[in-house]
């Protein structure tokens, strides 16, 4: 977007993009912790926009490609974890109601990914486990994937596709910008 800083970090009414999606997750009763994969010069933001006592904060640092960020923010991950949400933060509309449908659906599945009819995919949420095999795989092959559900298809693991909503879009243009500031007026 032409901005001197990652556009996760620009700011939608007064607050940096990344925030929006971090509070719906620290806000849930599901989340335990939240592993927050980010340059450490931008950890303050999360650190000041925790609530305390919610969830446990950690950090990881980010990897050359995506694939490596994620793998990177998985080794932070707690062992007993059950599910792990993969998150884009410049998806800050994401609801409640949404990731808690896609929490079920892999729980269920395995798996799953929120998206709608047509449009790209959302957010994932996996087992750790099967994305623990996942990285093994793609690093064992020297794979390179597009997004983290790529990773679990490689063990031939079918990955259920949860409906979401059309407003969760993600800010990668000023329009997008625009387009996130009339959606969250109208909230």
């Amino acid at each position: 977007m032409g901005a001197s800083m990652p556009k996760q970090y620009l700011p939608l009414l007064g607050q940096p993009i990344a925030l929006y999606s971090f509070r719906i997750f620290s806000l849930m009763s599901e989340v335990k912790e939240i592993v927050v994969v980010c340059d450490p010069s931008y950890r303050d933001i999360f650190e000041e926009a925790q609530n305390s006592g919610t969830v446990y904060l950690k950090f990881a640092s980010p990897g050359k490609e995506r694939q490596d960020s994620v793998f990177n923010g998985l080794q932070e991950v707690d062992q007993t974890t059950e599910l792990v949400c993969v998150h884009d933060s410049a998806r800050p509309l994401v609801l409640t109601d949404d990731v808690k449908k896609v929490l079920n659906d892999a729980w269920v599945h395995g798996a799953a990914v929120l998206g709608v009819p047509v449009k790209a995919t959302i957010k994932e949420v996996i087992k750790p486990s099967l994305l623990r095999k996942g990285f093994e795989v793609v690093y064992r092959e020297g794979l390179e994937v597009t997004d983290d559900v790529s990773i679990v298809e490689h063990l031939k693991h079918p990955v259920y596709i949860t409906e979401g909503s059309y407003t969760n879009i993600k800010v990668t243009t000023p329009d997008d910008l625009l387009l996130a500031e009339r959606i969250l007026n109208q909230r």
